[in-house]
Order: structure tokens, then C-alpha cells, then sequence
């Protein structure tokens, strides 16, 4: 009798340890990525290009699965794309690009003989620094771009200007105007290298809803080591059910793991995600163009006016290009201008147009010689005012946009992170607003990575929550900075004026606040007046 049942015990013992060997691969199956993959090694197809993953144990078609969806293939999406492509731990992720742009299927390098476009962007060191990270600057190099070491502000009431060079603080340049075509396609070039068919990243067609996963099923959706999933769970209909659903204007259904809002700042994600927004629209508008000199330009220059700031840019071969801000009411006047009549108003702003040019008083002399002494003299100290080359012909169509300023309360949420514009925008009077997304893009790839790195779901709440921490302070600082030189720079009153000019000086002959500012603007800091 003893004998019969410690028999029936020892049976009752294999049963269960058959069983259990039976489902461990079903939990592995249904765990997160690991750190590596045999299809991430080298010799390996890239995991982008394999539709093949474990469900129940059991090997499944999964095409229409993904790790990472972006919406949006802007600069700033294409970044992100390209960013986690080339970090060895991510490049085996499963990432769709949505969107119809037929620019997307650009992909050879731009001629540098054309007439450059409107848009530009002016990257900063640290943007500069990120492309060349993710191997995308060296196309960049191939094309069109101007790099400058040197920029001037000034005010139209004459009492004050600023010089900066990028020699005050060590460096080459103070930032690089890049047209935004030049940086998409070598994004998109980048992205052609280290992807063996870039046609199947990118979907060509346009982001119709967003259905997210309950919160009960996504409670029961990562089981512990502890608790591993019955074969109910384990099948290709659940799987799917606990990830994203995108559907999409051509018919066709996608399932992520990861959507990443980059599609700007009237935002489809955002909206559906029912992510609330602060923000205000300015009573301006800006008109941006290109423009030629019969010399080269190789300063960045910035006048503020009564209507607003009106920026000339280098952008190479004797171009420039006008980022001017003015009420929407003289935004449509300076549109439907004649070209002759256009190029000699922007030559009024940028001369003697509003007020007299910044001239030196015993008060200079008096600031030079009293801050000298603190710290190391910056090099543009003892430069002088100088007057913007001459415009000589409007050689783009000119474009007008609203300004405003809306930010994010939340950038992420439980598989959902938003990027560039689509959380945040500000005021172009810096050229900050790219060089902020680019930032985001790279924080949001290094904590996906960091995630991947220890077995983590990439849109698990507690990974995401890290980019928003880092990201969201930097981003508000600069918001608020931006913010408040619209504000005190669109008012003219006498005393305020006085404080304007008072903070030019500072500027100009104060050294450690001159390199402050000039660290900050180039990305070297996250906050300002910060060592």
C-alpha cells in the first residue's frame, strides 16, 4: 500500500514538471525582447525585415505587428527612426513610418546649385552632434548648408547690441542653417543604409484611428515569472489585443507595442490620445523667403522691431534667408509685395528703418573696462556694430504662418510617447524649436534602448515616463525663455526700452553671461544662466 502511493507521488511529480517545462515557453514567448537577439548579430536579417514571433510557443505571420509606430515622417520622426536603427541594442525593432508625404521617396542627395528653399532650420552644435551620432551628418555635408561662427542682435531704438562668436566659448561655429528637405533626406538616406528595405518601413499612407488596449487586459498582459499564461492567453488574438491598433486611410491594420506621436502640432496622435494642451496663440505672423546678396553672408543677424524680430540667415552661395516676424495684417502686405518692393523693405528693417544704429557711449567704455576683470574677456567684446549685407533680390516664394506657443501636460502615456511639435512649439525668434525636438528624439531612443537593455516592454509607462523627465523640464525652461523675450520685446514704452538696452550692454561686455547664453542657445546646457 506505502509502495502504490509513493508510485502515485512520483507519477503526480513528472506530470508536473512536464507540465511546467510545457509552459515556460509560452511566458518566454510572451516576455519582453531581450538584450539581444540572434537576428540582431551580425550575419542576422534585421528584425525589421522578420515577421515571424512566438505565440503560444508556436511560430506565427505577424506583418502587420510592430515594436515601434511613428506617425509622422518629419525630421523629427525620421530621427527617431534612424536614431534607434543604429544603436546596436534597438536596430533588430520592428518600426513602421505612417505617412503619405510622397517627399518620403526621395532618397539622392539635393543639388547645391538650386535656388535654396524657405524652410530652414539652424541647428545647433548638440543637433549637429546627434546627426552625426546616428551617421546622417555626413550626408548633410553632401548637400547644401552653411555653417556661421559669428551673430549680431540689436534693437531698433539704437541704445544697444550684442555680438557673439563662436570663439568665446572654444568652439568652431555657433550652429548651422540647413534646409529642411537637406535634413530629411539625409535622414532618409541614413535610414536606406542600415535598413535592408527601407520600403517596408515606411507606409505611405495616413494614420485613421488609434484604439488602445483596455486597462484590464493591460493589467493581465505581462505575466510574472510566478504567474505564467495559461494557453488561453497564448494566441495570436490576444496578443494583438494588448498592443495599439492603428488603423490606416488605405484599409490596412497595424498592432504596436510603441505609437510615437511626431506628427506636429495640430497632432492626430495627441488629439485621439485625449492628451490636453496649454498654450496661446501671438497676435503675429511670420513670413520666411530667400533672398541674395551680391556678397557672401557668413553672420547670423537678428534686429527686434516694433512689429516683432526680423532674422537674415546664411544659407550658402551669396544666400540668405528671412525669417520676419509682423502682425498678420502686414504679413499679407509684405506676401503680395512686388519683389522690388519687398527686398527694400527688408533692407529698411535691417538698416535704418524704425531708429538709428547702436552707437558707443563713455557708457561702453565704462562696462568694458569695469567687467573686464571677470573672467576671461570674450573675444566679441571689442567687436563692433556692424550693418547686414544688402538684399538684392527675393529668389523663393515668400509663406506666411501664425505664431504660437502650446505645450504638452503629459508627453507620455501607457505605449504612447509624443515628440517635436506634436508636444510642444514655440516662438521661432531663437530657430530653437527643431533643435528641441531633435533632442527629444534622441533622449526618447536612449531610454527605449535602456528599456530593451533590461528586458523591458518599450511602451511600458515606467520607461517612457523616463524621457518625459528628462525632456519636459529642458523643453519648459526654453519655452518660458522664449516666451518672455516675445513678450518684452513687442512693447514699446520708454522705460522698458531703457531695461532692453540695459540687457544688451549686459550682454555684450558681461563674459560669463555672454558665454552662459551662448552655451545654452548652442544646446551645451539644459537650462539657462546654469553652470
Amino acid at each position: 500500500m506505502r509502495a502504490s502511493a509513493f508510485s502515485a507521488m512520483l507519477s503526480r511529480r513528472r506530470c508536473f514538471a512536464a507540465a511546467a517545462n510545457r509552459i515556460r515557453p509560452l511566458a518566454r514567448a510572451f516576455g519582453d525582447a531581450p538584450a539581444s537577439r540572434p537576428d540582431a548579430e551580425a550575419g542576422g536579417s534585421p528584425r525589421s525585415q522578420d515577421y515571424t514571433d512566438k505565440v503560444g510557443g508556436v511560430k506565427v505571420d505577424t506583418p502587420d505587428v510592430l515594436d515601434v509606430a511613428i506617425v509622422g515622417g518629419g525630421m523629427v520622426g525620421l530621427a527617431v527612426a534612424c536614431a534607434l536603427s543604429n544603436i546596436p541594442i534597438t536596430k533588430h525593432l520592428r518600426v513602421a513610418i505612417i505617412d503619405s508625404n510622397p517627399a518620403l521617396k526621395s532618397r539622392s542627395y539635393l543639388t547645391k546649385d538650386s535656388i535654396p528653399d524657405s524652410r530652414v532650420s539652424t541647428v545647433t552644435p548638440a543637433t549637429i552632434s546627434f546627426f552625426k551620432d546616428i551617421g546622417a551628418w555626413e550626408h548633410v555635408q553632401q548637400q547644401r548648408h552653411s555653417f556661421f561662427g559669428k551673430m549680431q542682435v540689436w534693437d531698433y531704438t539704437g541704445f544697444g547690441y550684442t555680438r557673439y562668436n563662436a570663439r568665446d566659448v572654444g568652439k568652431e561655429y555657433l550652429g548651422c542653417v540647413v534646409e529642411n528637405k537637406v535634413l530629411c533626406n539625409s535622414l532618409l538616406l541614413r535610414l536606406q543604409e542600415v535598413l535592408d528595405d527601407i520600403e517596408n518601413v515606411i507606409y505611405p499612407t495616413r494614420l485613421v484611428s488609434l484604439t488602445f488596449p483596455s486597462k484590464s487586459r493591460q493589467a493581465g498582459m505581462k505575466p510574472t515569472s510566478s504567474e505564467p499564461l495559461s494557453v488561453h492567453h497564448a494566441t495570436e488574438e490576444s496578443y494583438r489585443s494588448n498592443l495599439v491598433k492603428l488603423d490606416l486611410s488605405d484599409g490596412r491594420n497595424l498592432y504596436s507595442k510603441l505609437v510615437i506621436g511626431a506628427d506636429g502640432s495640430k497632432s492626430n496622435v495627441r488629439q485621439i490620445a485625449g492628451i490636453k494642451t496649454t498654450g496661446w496663440n501671438y497676435p503675429q505672423s511670420a513670413i520666411i523667403c530667400t533672398v541674395e546678396h551680391v556678397v557672401e553672408n557668413d553672420c547670423a543677424w537678428q534686429r527686434f522691431l516694433p512689429s516683432g524680430p526680423i532674422a537674415l540667415l546664411p544659407i550658402g552661395n551669396k544666400f540668405s534667408n528671412i525669417v520676419w516676424t509682423m502682425s498678420p495684417e502686414e504679413s499679407l502686405r509684405h506676401k503680395s509685395m512686388s519683389p522690388e518692393e519687398f527686398v527694400k523693405s527688408v533692407n529698411h528693417a535691417l538698416d535704418f528703418g524704425y531708429g538709428p544704429h547702436p552707437r558707443s557711449s563713455a557708457l561702453d567704455h565704462y562696462m568694458e573696462k569695469f567687467f573686464s576683470g571677470i573672467g576671461n574677456t570674450a573675444a566679441s567684446t571689442k567687436e563692433c556694430f556692424e550693418v547686414p549685407p544688402k538684399a538684392t533680390g527675393v529668389v523663393s516664394e515668400r509663406m506666411a504662418f501664425p505664431l504660437s506657443l502650446m505645450h504638452s501636460h503629459d508627453y507620455v502615456s501607457k505605449r504612447l510617447a509624443l515628440v517635436g511639435d506634436a508636444a510642444h512649439t514655440v516662438h521661432p525668434l531663437a530657430g530653437q524649436g527643431v533643435n528641441l525636438g531633435f533632442g527629444d528624439a534622441a533622449a526618447l531612443a536612449k531610454v527605449i534602448a535602456q528599456g530593451v537593455s533590461v528586458g523591458s516592454d518599450v511602451g511600458d509607462l515606467t520607461v517612457l515616463q523616463r524621457y518625459e523627465k528628462d525632456r519636459k523640464a529642458a523643453n519648459v525652461a526654453m519655452t518660458a525663455v522664449l516666451d518672455g523675450f516675445q513678450k518684452v520685446y513687442s512693447v514699446d514704452f520708454g522705460p522698458l526700452n531703457v531695461l532692453r538696452a540695459a540687457a544688451f550692454h549686459g550682454a555684450q561686455y558681461i563674459s560669463p553671461l555672454k558665454k552662459n547664453i551662448i552655451s545654452y542657445a548652442m544646446g551645451d546646457k539644459k537650462f539657462p544662466l546654469f553652470p
